[in-house]
């Protein structure tokens, strides 16, 4: 579910939720072999593997790391897969901003993203169990990087540079919840990215460079069921508030929101 809860969201997503043609996005699954078992014993084919992956980064919008059962095993060598892939991905968001990039973490796959020195600087959460794991891998990376910290939350995600204006009321925000769930009030704020269309506005793609990872979203999401509801903010973001709302709707699931940490004015 780490991998298939998030890949039925968005492969629900429409444009247009009267229109079963507009899909939002298009799926790849990356992997080191043809074939990768789950820990339920589900068989996924990959699309392409690592290095057909490099090759074709520049072609991607959002980069998904699913967790799993091994993430800690997995990720004792910094320099391996997926590692690799996240610093290549946050690497060229750097060097060009101007296209916006978002990377999801999804429950413990958020440790990947720590122990590849991206979560430097900004905040993040993961699955409960292995929190104080994400603090020893982000202390880790932060030695040998820059001595930037991060701050683990314990949330159901979290996302650090977001594409809207947070507004002068976070509580008015469809994204942003406050500490307190009960605080969560019905919004009529600028929804997601779309909203610059609506609106006529631009970004300044000199301040989103000068972010950090070149103003890259990152989303970090909490315990697996946590990925749905990343990935329905990700639809929000990317597509629109209302085309998330129908997701949720045609799925029957709750959307529970997380916490939004820096946003851009634009």
């Amino acid at each position: 579910m780490h991998l298939t809860g998030p890949l039925e969201v968005l492969s629900t997503a429409l444009h247009n939720i009267n229109d079963p043609k507009s899909k939002a996005f298009e799926c790849t699954i990356a992997s080191a072999t043809p074939g990768t078992a789950s820990s339920s014993g589900l068989t996924i084919k990959a699309d392409m593997g690592f290095q057909d992956a490099h090759d074709d980064l520049k072609d991607f919008d959002v980069l998904i790391i699913p967790g799993g059962p091994d993430v800690l095993k997995l990720a004792e060598d910094h320099e391996a897969e997926p590692m690799k892939l996240i610093k290549a991905f946050a690497d060229l968001q750097k060097t060009d901003p101007s296209k916006e990039r978002t990377l999801l973490g999804v429950c413990t796959g958020s440790l990947f993203l720590a122990q590849a020195g991206v979560l430097q600087g900004l905040s993040a959460t993961t699955h409960p169990d292995f929190y104080t794991n994400m603090e020893i891998l982000c202390k880790e990376a932060a030695r040998r990087g820059d001595l930037e910290q991060t701050d683990v939350m314990e949330e159901r995600y979290v996302v650090n540079n977001a594409r809207f204006e947070l507004g002068e009321n976070m509580d008015e925000n469809p994204f942003v919840l406050s500490k307190r769930p009960d605080a969560r009030r019905k919004s009529i704020a600028r929804k997601g990215s779309n909203a610059w269309k609506d609106s006529k506005r631009r970004e300044s793609i000199i301040r989103r460079s000068s972010m950090k990872l070149g103003g890259m979203r990152v989303i970090t999401s909490g315990g697996v069921s946590s990925g749905l509801d990343a990935a329905l903010y990700l639809v929000a973001a990317l597509v629109s508030h209302e085309a998330a709302q129908e997701v949720a709707r045609v799925l029957q699931y709750a959307w529970t929101k997380g916490v939004t940490v820096e946003g851009i004015d634009v």
